[in-house]
């Protein structure tokens, strides 16, 4: 398997936004193909839920791994903060991208109004000078 980013593609966005840029490096949090099935899970392909996705694995995965602990000379490694952080990045995606999705929604819809007598007529026309701000 192996790990390429490039933030011009949707995997590599994802990368970006769970700080998984250095696939060179020694530690790499995901393969390609497993950034691929995050993006197959995320609803439209959305680079924020796919990261949200993997940030909750992490998060889950630092949990079992990490446990908090101090050593002797002053170390301290706390994987639980560092779960729940991720979390948190991971519920911040998702509603950034809720956001987005709502205000996409807001122009799907429009209204009428039926003209069908001298009454609606008049009521049409005084409803758009309210909206033009007449």
């Amino acid at each position: 398997m192996t790990a390429t980013y490039d933030p011009a593609t949707t995997a590599g966005q994802v990368r970006l936004l769970i700080a998984d840029t250095d696939v060179d490096g020694p530690v790499v949090y995901f393969q390609d193909d497993e950034i691929s099935a995050f993006l197959t899970l995320a609803q439209d392909g959305d680079v924020r839920l796919a990261a949200a996705h993997a940030l909750e694995v992490l998060a889950g995965n630092e949990a079992m791994v990490s446990k908090k602990v101090r050593t002797r000379d002053g170390q301290q490694t706390d994987g639980p903060a560092v779960a729940k952080e991720l979390r948190a990045q991971a519920a911040a995606l998702r509603a950034e991208w809720a956001r987005l999705d709502d205000l996409n929604d807001d122009e799907d819809w429009a209204t009428a109004e039926l003209v069908v007598d001298d009454f609606s007529r008049r009521q049409r026309i005084y409803n758009q000078a309210l909206i033009e701000g007449a």
